[in-house]
């Protein structure tokens, strides 16, 4: 058995035991279905210690991700490091974030966007949005959902070179977390769900949900599967929102309607929107990591996003602040979008040289940055 499958085992392992005791999935896409699935870890501890081992013998990209599943692992087991060592480890990128200066300029833009659509700022922002896309009933998100993906996925194929196929099934569930939607799965079969608290299901909305987790995650995770079928590839085949490859994944998938939307007016109003909120709670995640008051952060949020309520701000803090998984793969959101918003903008080469990588391989941070020295400082440069 080689290294890459020596840690496969492992994480399968450390996986069945963290989702038997009714814990967080370890695993969020297996690109290697066909792998075996081993007895569950009997303990955090021993999964750490063999990691550890395994990283002993690792080097490039196989000990990067590595350093994120220890990292990850050790934060389970009490570790608190500084969220820039931290989201280094896991996400492969900094923590530094972007001046106040930055984000005002991007809120500008965000009520720019939103005044020409006659929507105002304040407390009911987010429902005016909700219904210049068009209210629908959320008992007909999966019916539309797959009538965007039929009429979109034609463009992410063309912009990817992908040809993998996939089958989708769509799920509802009743949650008391922080998201709306979710998407995970194995080899081509992939899995939505629709968190039916927190939906408010739109027209735009299907497109933005086609977009971001069918034709983003979903056919991304699909065609990762069919690369790790074709040969041996040297990269961890098993997915997880902990590690570097998440930055990509969720940069893209939230960034898509600049690429191939930039007309759709509502659409990228939402996106302009949801990228300023993005880099207002980066703001936050490293004022409540660096010991500012909850008080104080809960203003900062309230002030920046008004529409906003305490129970949404009170779990992203908690979110960001104490749980282990959210602290470094939250980062990942506003990273990931900063970086591919710049590149919507760069010269036609330089992007399509980047959609066909991100279907290929699980680009890591400092792939990007690779493929793109030019590009912004992933994690923002600070100030």
């Amino acid at each position: 058995m080689n290294l890459r499958d020596e840690i496969e085992a492992v994480l399968r392992a450390w996986d069945a035991y963290e989702v038997g005791r009714g814990g967080a999935p370890v695993i969020d896409f297996d690109c290697d279905p066909g792998g075996s699935v081993g007895e569950a870890a009997s303990d955090r501890l021993g999964v750490y210690r063999r990691l550890v081992e395994l990283r002993s013998r690792a080097v490039g990209g196989v000990a990067v991700r590595l350093d994120a599943d220890i990292a990850y692992l050790g934060a389970l087991l009490g570790e608190r490091r500084s969220l820039d060592a931290y989201v280094r480890a896991t996400q492969g990128c900094g923590a530094a974030g972007w001046s106040e200066e930055y984000v005002a300029e991007r809120g500008v833009e965000a009520r720019g966007a939103l005044a020409e659509l006659g929507i105002g700022w304040g407390a009911r922002t987010n429902a005016e949005l909700r219904e210049a896309e068009g209210l629908l009933d959320v008992r007909e998100a999966p019916d539309v959902i797959r009538e965007a993906v039929d009429e979109l996925e034609p463009a992410v194929r063309e912009a990817t070179g992908c040809t993998a196929s996939y089958s989708l099934t769509i799920e509802t569930v009743e949650l008391d977390v922080y998201w709306a939607f979710w998407l995970d799965g194995a080899g081509q079969d992939v899995r939505l769900r629709l968190n039916l608290p927190n939906v408010e299901f739109t027209q735009t909305g299907a497109r933005q949900f086609a977009l971001h987790e069918v034709l983003g995650h979903g056919l991304q995770s699909a065609a990762l599967t069919a690369q790790a079928a074709d040969g041996d590839v040297p990269w961890v085949r098993l997915l997880s929102v902990h590690a570097p490859q998440q930055v990509m994944l969720e940069g893209l998938a939230q960034a898509w309607p600049l690429f191939l939307l930039p007309e759709d007016e509502v659409l990228i109003t939402r996106v302009r929107l949801a990228y300023y909120s993005q880099l207002v709670l980066a703001r936050v995640h490293r004022a409540i990591n660096e010991g500012t008051p909850v008080g104080e952060c809960a203003e900062q949020v309230k002030a920046a996003l008004p529409w906003w309520s305490d129970k949404a701000v009170a779990r992203c803090l908690t979110d960001r602040g104490a749980d282990p998984l959210h602290r470094s793969y939250m980062w990942a959101y506003p990273a990931g979008f900063d970086w591919f918003v710049a590149l919507a903008e760069a010269d036609p080469a330089t992007r399509a040289a980047v959609l066909r990588d991100a279907y290929r391989v699980p680009l890591t941070p400092g792939d990007l940055t690779a493929l793109w020295p030019a590009g912004p400082v992933i994690g923002g440069p600070g100030g």
